[in-house]
């Protein structure tokens, strides 16, 4: 009897590999790797080196495999006061451009472990309600884009390790910011139509209080105004292709000689010109060239297909996770802004000689 005792005390039942009624400990990876479990936590915790031998590491990597152990990362990361998880706030789900956003962060949060989760603006562009109890505990930090601000602010993102998008790095909330390099990029749409020859501008600008879009008006007036002879008008419009052609109509219904490019905020702005040159019975690029921005699937759907300025979402979705990251981990996030580049299509080309 007594044999039988101090066999049973001495060995622990082997964990059947992928049973679902015991699921493997720590304790039962330190029992078959013959080592403590303050041992295993730094190996599988990658802590071990200077504090075990290699060859010790293999062995409690050799258990855990062994036995299928997989650590309970809810327990691991309440004992270390995080979630592992981030908010992406954006604007709205219904743009192209934001889910390349959320693709890229995605990528980057799951190489280092995090989940992210997405949280639009629930009017598109406006306040929206906690989508947690309480973000701060249920968060670790987040990545926010500035037309998405408000909504920001009222589910009080804005009281956590945040890093923001498109943003003036000067009056940032965010720890950090991260932007596209779109003040180049409108130099280079308006640089683009200057050399064809044109001197009358109309700019659809979107009707969003954001620095990304101040910035577009702001640097393509001044590039334009820099040319002796130019003219250029500017009208606002919610970022809705219906909003822009109602826009456009209105701005080619005013008296005076019509523009001869039209500089617009996004590609669904484009889409919208172009309805409303073709209802005037206006041709692109024959008498109105129309550039965009963004690079959507829909700037080659329009026909002529658009002259637009490419923006690279995954990897602006990418860079900005790299710097939340870097935030959360106390490092200084990469500077520099992301370069953005003109596409040249077919609806730009030379205005008709007066």
């Amino acid at each position: 009897m007594c044999a039988v005792h101090q066999s049973t005390r001495k060995s622990r039942p082997t964990v059947a590999r992928g049973s679902t009624s015991t699921r493997p400990t720590s304790r039962d990876v330190a029992q078959a790797a013959g080592v403590s479990q303050a041992a295993v936590s730094l190996v599988l915790g990658d802590k071990w080196r200077g504090r075990v031998s290699e060859a010790t590491a293999e062995r409690v990597r050799e258990a855990a495999r062994r036995l299928d152990y997989r650590p309970n990362l809810a327990a691991r990361n309440l004992r270390l006061g995080r979630t592992r998880t981030v908010l992406l706030v954006v604007p709205a789900l219904t743009t192209e451009f934001f889910a390349g956003v959320y693709t890229g962060a995605a990528r980057v949060a799951a190489d280092h472990g995090f989940g992210v989760v997405l949280y639009p603006s629930p009017e598109g562009i406006g306040p929206a309600r906690d989508p947690f109890a309480s973000a701060q505990a249920a968060l670790d930090g987040v990545l926010a884009s500035s037309m998405a601000a408000d909504a920001l602010t009222a589910i009080r993102g804005d009281r956590l390790p945040l890093v923001m998008l498109d943003s003036d790095p000067h009056g940032s909330l965010g720890a950090a910011t991260v932007n596209l390099n779109i003040a180049d990029g409108t130099r280079q749409v308006a640089d683009h139509l200057l050399a064809l020859g044109h001197r009358r501008f109309l700019h659809v600008a979107a009707d969003i209080p954001s620095w990304t879009f101040e910035v577009r008006a702001r640097e393509l007036a001044a590039r334009v105004r820099a040319v002796p002879g130019t003219t250029l008008r500017t009208t606002r419009t919610p970022m809705t292709i219906e909003g822009a052609l109602a826009a456009a109509e209105t701005a080619l219904d005013t008296p005076g000689p019509h523009p001869t490019a039209v500089v617009c905020d996004d590609d669904k702005l484009a889409a919208g010109v172009y309805k409303a040159l073709r209802r005037r019975g206006l041709r692109v690029p024959d008498d109105v060239s129309v550039t965009g921005v963004d690079d959507i699937a829909l700037a080659t759907a329009l026909d002529p297909e658009l002259t637009t300025l490419r923006l690279d979402a995954e990897r602006f979705g990418e860079h900005g996770m790299h710097a939340l990251l870097a935030v959360l981990e106390g490092r200084t996030p990469e500077q520099g802004d992301i370069p953005v580049h003109l596409v040249v299509r077919g609806s730009t080309g030379a205005p008709r000689p007066s």
